[in-house]
């Protein structure tokens, strides 16, 4: 008989934790490679698209991650890894997808900026906050007792120096940025895949147990942080370009960042480490099907 996957601990060495900071280090400085500091005045320039962008990551993905929390009843693990991976900021590849489906880059490249810049002070507090609000999970936190400013540190760390740094040096070596920056970007997204590759290799076993408990729900949250984005953005009125970078930023969260705050705060329990994992296969497939669709469709003009 299984045990409850809010009882199952996945191994994660401290020097493949080490590891994994450092890729994801590596991963935020390449991202921001593509940012220069004026990229920011696109805030105060066209404000409503980055607004809207903004509202629906970090206000109505982790509302609506709570209302499917309520519907679907999963065991307190992994709700809260589902709500730790809604409070996360955009993934590493959404700029990648954004640009293979003819979206607004710039945007989506702002966008991915402006979650990573204050993701440190964001994604704990809004982690904290909804995890409070469910009965389940709220029991987790109080017998983890979780250390925000402990998160917010390794957050520091690992995105936003690393994301300050890459910027900096862009601004100072701009002739060389050009000579890595597609190199690296490959990079990052092998690394991005190396993520899950470390997560899993010593509890496949595991895995292959509970994938059925993860795999429909996975596929449903994912879609669901889609749906957010899309319908956000076409019912706010922005133009197409603008709706397939929100649609895209949405649906793929850091799931990286999400692992290395379970490995290191949460001792690797299982509910919350598969949903991350999981999650960092799935949006790669679902971004790779919509940039393929939006690929061979023009942009609708905006009127």
């Amino acid at each position: 008989m299984k045990e409850s996957l809010d009882h199952v601990v996945l191994h994660f060495s401290k020097d493949s934790l080490l590891l994994l900071n450092i890729s994801l280090a590596i991963i935020m400085f390449g991202v921001a490679l593509e940012l220069k500091f004026q990229s920011f005045k696109l805030l105060f320039k066209t404000p409503k698209p980055i607004l809207i962008g903004l509202a629906s990551q970090l206000l109505l993905l982790p509302f609506f991650t709570y209302l499917l929390v309520l519907l679907v009843k999963p065991s307190p693990s992994m709700a809260l890894g589902m709500m730790l991976v809604a409070s996360c900021p955009g993934g590493n590849v959404s700029n990648f997808y954004s640009s293979l489906s003819k979206a607004n880059v710039a945007l989506s490249v702002s966008l991915t900026a402006i979650t990573s810049l204050f993701s440190f002070i964001i994604t704990p507090l809004n982690f904290a906050f909804w995890a409070s609000m469910y009965g389940p999970t709220s029991e987790i936190m109080e017998k983890v007792r979780l250390d925000i400013w402990e998160v917010i540190i390794t957050m520091l760390t690992i995105l936003v120096i690393p994301l300050i740094a890459g910027m900096s040096f862009r601004k100072r070596f701009p002739m060389t940025t050009g000579k890595i920056y597609k190199p690296i970007k490959k990079l990052s997204i092998v690394l991005f895949g190396c993520f899950v590759v470390f997560a899993l290799k010593a509890n496949f076993q595991q895995f292959l147990d509970y994938i059925f408990n993860i795999l429909f729900i996975v596929l449903l949250h994912n879609l669901i942080a889609l749906s957010s984005g899309f319908f956000t953005s076409k019912y706010s009125g922005l133009p197409d370009r603008d709706r397939r970078s929100i649609t895209i930023e949405t649906g793929i969260q850091n799931s990286g960042l999400a692992l290395v705050i379970i490995f290191e705060y949460f001792n690797g329990l299982g509910g919350m480490a598969l949903i991350a994992a999981w999650w960092g296969v799935w949006h790669l497939l679902s971004g790779a099907v919509i940039s393929w669709y939006w690929s061979g469709r023009e942009p609708v003009a905006a009127n």
